[in-house]
């Protein structure tokens, strides 16, 4: 069973990806707000947190390894998914690059000796069955193209996943946690700013959300980040993922009943089921 701290954490996590998502869905596309939403947590989250961290953190080699790390497979993790949703729908793309826990599982189990028994083995394969079959049932774009950046950032969340799984034993308390996912989306940022430069030749977007919006976009953005790696104090890293998938779950759902998407509203209701069954796997495991 999972912990009830950790349960939280996750469930807590899953609320603040999909708000920030549906944030982002109801923003100008031309407006860039992930950026604008990375800024917003910098500007009011950064500061404070990163002093937290600097103070807090049980400071070694090791950790700033990991640090570096995360930070960058976070940075690929954004700059593939941005790549793939132009090649491609959020539908298709967005739920491989949620099939990282299959990735993580074998990282954590076979490089680093994490225990996994069969049964969460078994939740997590059909978790990550039916977000996959979530992508099949999407259409339009151009998939060839946009596959291989979805499959990178998959790379990119196992691997940073991992990297936060192993460096929580030295981020006691969950502001410290904060500081720690500080210092990755600033890199991711920085990131994204150089991304933007080379494709419009502009440094900052050339238009801009609304403010509050953006604002809370970036704070949902950070605590769902750290609440994942909170609860990673309890749980297995590919568990605590596999688990955010629930956000995919309520998005879909979302999708049909408010945003009227019907197009193959039972092949996407199926996989949800699927999804459902895996996290109920998961929650027993």
């Amino acid at each position: 069973m999972i912990p009830a701290p950790a349960l939280l954490a996750l469930a807590a996590s899953v609320l603040m990806h999909v708000a920030w998502n549906l944030s982002a869905r109801a923003a100008d596309p031309k407006s860039f707000f992930l950026w604008w939403a990375l800024l917003g947590w910098l500007v009011l989250v950064g500061p404070w947190s990163a002093a937290w961290l600097i103070g807090h953190a049980e400071w070694s080699a090791r950790l700033a390894l990991l640090l570096s790390v995360t930070c960058a497979a976070e940075a690929l993790y954004f700059l593939a998914l941005g790549i793939a949703y132009r090649h491609a729908p959020v539908p298709l793309v967005y739920p491989i690059a949620r099939s990282s826990p299959v990735l993580i599982a074998v990282w954590t189990v076979f490089l680093f000796g994490e225990h996994l028994p069969a049964a969460g083995w078994l939740a997590i394969l059909v978790i990550v069955g039916g977000v996959l079959g979530l992508a099949w049932t999407a259409r339009g774009g151009a998939p060839a193209q946009a596959l291989p950046w979805a499959i990178a950032a998959a790379f990119g969340t196992s691997v940073y996943s991992t990297s936060n799984k192993l460096a929580v034993p030295a981020l006691p308390g969950y502001l410290t946690q904060l500081g720690y996912v500080t210092v990755t989306l600033l890199v991711a940022w920085i990131a994204l700013t150089l991304e933007l430069r080379a494709r419009t030749g502009r440094w900052v977007p050339e238009h801009r959300p609304a403010s509050g919006r953006a604002v809370l976009g970036g704070l949902f953005i950070g605590n769902a980040y750290a609440l994942v790696i909170f609860a990673m104090q309890y749980v297995p890293a590919a568990y605590a993922v596999a688990f955010t998938n629930a956000g995919i779950v309520l998005a879909t759902l979302i999708a049909i009943t408010i945003y009227k998407e019907r197009e193959h509203w039972r092949s996407r209701l199926a996989a949800v089921l699927v999804i459902c069954a895996g996290l109920l796997l998961l929650g027993l495991a």
